[in-house]
């Protein structure tokens, strides 16, 4: 046989790791999709409420990119502001809309996104084109296994490498929107990032429901809900204090209809809730602040004159996506 691929050698530990996985830790597990923070700063400090510029700063300019940068002067940080605008305005009519906006902001928020995506697109990706077929990404995931390959692998292995190659091969085809097979960069995120996609909501439901739905009902009781984030490592060991605050979570949270058991929906809104839009919010903050003849959208004059407001000047916060020369 072979020799497997150090990303499946990989693959096949995090799997295994995970499935056995005998974990104490509070449940607000990696399951739970959360948006990435707009901002390690409070949007709002003190007492009295007193708006945090910092904030903003990072929300516009991307968390990670957001470092002090004392130097700029007022005039140097409206020209960088303005290179950005220009890139904000995507259908490049002069004006930036509620929509660019928070499309600029879930851009900077999901940059981990992106990059992640970019890494793993070049190495799958061998002949470098513009889509990504399944025998290319099955070549550099799995090491090309075949059914004979398979059946000399142990009956453990073996199993979790059919059950992963079928997720993958199911995730792929609902990521696939255009059904020609292979997948584009932006189809390869969903695959990827499921979570992350709308249309692939389902499918992050419906691994959740093969990850723990145990008795294979379609439902999530309160055991199989507790089951996935608490194993006793000891027969008759006591459960942790937060075990009985999930256990109150369910029924007053999770279980909304009260039948004892949580369906797809409700394990949509456990997994993936849509309950607030970071981003959005950020970007109506915003648009309130600068959008002086109110008409919805903003110039690049209008921002300009806010500067201090999306990236400050000299002894504030300011993004390092500013003195990044290869961005303008």
């Amino acid at each position: 046989m072979q020799y497997l691929s150090q990303c499946t050698v990989l693959a096949l530990a995090l799997f295994l790791a995970t499935s056995r996985l005998v974990s104490a830790k509070p449940a607000e597990s990696d399951r739970i999709r959360k948006d990435p923070k707009l901002s390690g700063q409070e949007h709002y400090e003190g007492d009295g409420h007193q708006h945090n510029a910092d904030y903003d700063h990072d929300a516009f300019l991307g968390d990670e990119d957001a470092k002090t940068f004392e130097s700029l002067t007022p005039e140097e940080s409206r020209d960088r502001l303005g290179k950005i605008v220009d890139r904000i305005d995507s259908d490049r009519d002069g004006y930036v809309t509620m929509e660019e906006l928070k499309k600029h902001i879930e851009h900077q928020q999901k940059r981990y996104i992106f990059e992640d995506v970019d890494r793993q697109w070049k190495a799958h990706n061998q002949d470098a084109d513009d889509k990504l077929t399944w025998n290319e990404y099955n070549e550099t995931t799995y090491s090309s296994l075949s059914e004979a390959e398979l059946v000399r692998l142990e009956e453990n292995e073996r199993l979790d490498f059919r059950k992963m190659i079928r997720r993958d091969k199911k995730r792929w085809f609902h990521a696939d929107q255009d059904r020609d097979g292979d997948l584009t960069i932006e189809e390869f995120t969903s695959f990827l990032h499921p979570e992350e996609s709308p249309h692939m909501r389902n499918i992050v439901i419906e691994e959740t429901l093969e990850d723990i739905d145990i008795d294979g009902d379609g439902f999530l009781s309160l055991e199989e809900y507790i089951g996935d984030m608490f194993k006793p490592e000891t027969e008759g060991e006591d459960e942790p204090a937060w075990v009985a605050q999930e256990r109150e979570q369910f029924g007053l949270y999770r279980d909304r209809d009260g039948d004892g058991k949580m369906n797809s929906q409700e394990i949509g809104e456990w997994i993936l809730p849509t309950e607030y839009d970071h981003a959005e919010a950020e970007a109506k903050h915003l648009m309130y602040e600068t959008d002086v003849n109110k008409d919805d959208q903003l110039t690049k004059r209008e921002i300009l004159d806010q500067y201090d407001l999306f990236v400050g000047s000299q002894a504030t916060d300011f993004g390092e996506a500013l003195t990044r020369h290869d961005e303008f």
